[in-house]
């Protein structure tokens, strides 16, 4: 294998636009949740989010093959994806430049459900209103209230330094976010198909 340096890169959605039609052992991971895999998806992906990914890192990678591009909403989870991948042993995987919205922009095959809030929307708009709130509430009912927006910002500190974020995963598992049906180690893991070899792909 190659090392991570000269394997692993951002790939452009105008290159997977291409490798989709040329490649047979392209294997295209939406790490997102299932309810913004069902708002919109590449054609063709197959939806593994984070935390499934995560719990299951070695037997995904012992499925793949040289050929990986992991996408998300913006590119941030796809990358958490790659890091946890590579300590399996797969350090050829792709995290796609702007992610599924990008790629649609980009004239990319797409497939469209209901529309949602993606999840880091919703994080923002969380987190943007509990700052709030505890700013209003220091002000107009009790200076103490103003600690909540020091969390949140201490929050958001620890979320960017560890590449990490505990309010998504929170909200992800709220009701509105639950799709009709969740991936699990046998619809999503074992739905791979097993890869012969791992090669390194060429550009």
């Amino acid at each position: 294998m190659t090392s991570p340096s000269t394997a692993i890169s951002a790939l452009a959605p105008e290159t997977l636009r291409g490798w989709t039609s040329e490649h047979q052992d392209l294997v295209v991971i939406d790490v997102r949740s299932a309810a913004e895999f069902e708002s919109m998806h590449i054609r063709g992906s197959y939806n593994v989010p984070l935390p499934l990914l995560s719990e299951h890192s070695d037997e995904l990678a012992a499925r793949l093959g040289s050929r990986v591009v992991l996408v998300c909403q913006s590119g941030a989870r796809a990358e958490q994806a790659r890091q946890r991948l590579a300590k399996s042993g797969i350090d050829t995987a792709y995290v796609l430049t702007g992610g599924v919205p990008g790629f649609a922009a980009a004239g990319g095959d797409v497939i469209k459900g209901k529309a949602r809030w993606d999840l880091e929307r919703q994080v923002r708009l969380a987190a943007g209103s509990l700052v709030v709130l505890g700013l209003a509430g220091g002000k107009f009912v009790s200076p103490r209230i103003r600690t909540l927006a020091g969390v949140i910002g201490a929050g958001l500190t620890f979320s960017a330094a560890t590449n990490t974020c505990a309010m998504g995963q929170a909200i992800s598992a709220m009701p509105w976010n639950r799709a009709a049906k969740e991936p699990t180690r046998e619809s999503a893991i074992l739905a791979l198909p097993v890869a012969d070899a791992k090669q390194t792909p060429g550009a």
